[in-house]
C-alpha cells in the first residue's frame, strides 16, 4: 500500500511538472508569436514599399558593379552577407579595397597591405558609405535603423511621404548621430528626395534630388544633384528652399556603367 501511495505521488509530481513546463513553453511561444506579430509601423511599411519599388527581393542576391568618380564599385549580396569592393588604378598601382561582412582588406598590386585600425575604418567607411548611398534605399531596413513618419508634403506638384531615419550606435558606423529625411513618392514610391545633417567637420546639411532614374533587370539605379544648406537648417525646410532655388549646388552624384554581373 506505501508503495502504491508513493507512486501516486510521484506520478502526481511528474505530471504537475510536465504540465507547469508546459504552460511555461507556451507562454513563451504566445509571447514569441505575440511579438512576430506586431503591426508594422507607418514608417516602416511606407520604407517597405519603396524598397520593393527598387528592387525589393533582387537586393539579396544582387551582383551588380558602377563607376563612381573613376573608381570601380561591385557589390555581391546573399541574404545577410556581402562582399563589397572597389578598384582604381593610381599610376603603377592598382588599388583594390575588399570588404567582406565587415572585414575590411586593401590590396596594392595583389599584395596584401598591413593597415592599423584607424586607417581601415577609414577605407571600410568610404566604401560601405558609396554603396550604401548607391543601393538606397535597401538598408533603411537594417536593425540599427531608427524610423519616424513625420508628414505628408508636396514637392513640384507631387505628394510625398517624409520618413525621419536615426541610428542606433550599436551598427550604425561612426555617424551614428546624423539625421536622415527620405521623400518617398506617394504615387511610384521611388525615393526621389534625401537630406541629411551631418556632425563631423564642423558640421553641414545637404539636400539630394534624384535624376536619370533607370532600371537595370529589376533594380533602380539613380543619380543626384547634391545641394548645400546653412549648417542647423531643418531638414523638413529643404524643399521649399529647393523649390525656392535657394540651395547652392555642391557636386552631381553620379552611378555611372552599371552592370548586373
Amino acid at each position: 500500500m506505501k508503495k502504491s501511495i508513493l507512486t501516486l505521488c510521484v506520478l502526481a509530481a511528474v505530471t504537475i511538472s510536465c504540465n507547469s513546463k508546459k504552460e511555461n513553453q507556451d507562454e513563451i511561444v504566445k509571447k514569441e508569436t505575440t511579438e512576430t506579430a506586431k503591426p508594422l509601423t507607418k514608417a516602416d511599411s511606407i520604407i517597405n514599399t519603396a524598397i520593393k519599388a527598387h528592387g525589393g527581393d533582387l537586393y539579396a542576391k544582387a551582383d551588380y558593379s558602377f563607376t563612381f568618380r573613376d573608381k570601380k564599385y561591385r557589390f555581391k549580396n546573399d541574404g545577410n552577407n556581402y562582399e563589397y569592393s572597389s578598384e582604381v588604378q593610381k599610376g603603377d598601382s592598382l588599388i583594390k579595397d575588399v570588404m567582406i561582412n565587415s572585414d575590411f582588406t586593401r590590396y596594392i598590386n595583389s599584395q596584401k597591405q598591413n593597415l592599423t585600425a584607424e586607417d581601415a575604418g577609414k577605407y571600410g567607411e568610404s566604401l560601405n558609405s558609396v554603396i550604401y548611398f548607391a543601393t538606397l534605399p535597401h538598408k533603411l531596413q537594417d536593425a540599427s535603423v531608427h524610423k519616424k513618419y513625420v508628414e505628408e508634403t508636396t514637392i513640384k506638384g507631387k505628394k510625398y511621404d517624409v520618413i525621419e531615419v536615426t541610428f542606433g550606435q550599436d551598427g550604425g558606423g561612426k555617424d551614428f548621430d546624423d539625421q536622415y529625411h527620405y521623400w518617398i513618392n506617394k504615387e511610384t514610391h521611388l525615393m526621389d528626395y534625401f537630406a541629411y545633417n551631418y556632425q563631423v567637420n564642423e558640421g553641414g546639411v545637404r539636400f539630394r534630388a534624384a535624376f536619370n532614374t533607370r532600371v537595370v533587370d529589376g533594380v533602380t539605379f539613380q543619380d543626384y544633384i547634391n545641394y548645400e544648406a546653412p549648417v542647423k537648417t531643418p531638414l523638413k525646410n529643404l524643399p521649399a528652399l529647393y523649390e525656392q532655388a535657394k540651395l547652392k549646388e555642391a557636386s552631381k552624384i553620379l552611378t555611372e556603367n552599371v552592370v548586373h554581373n
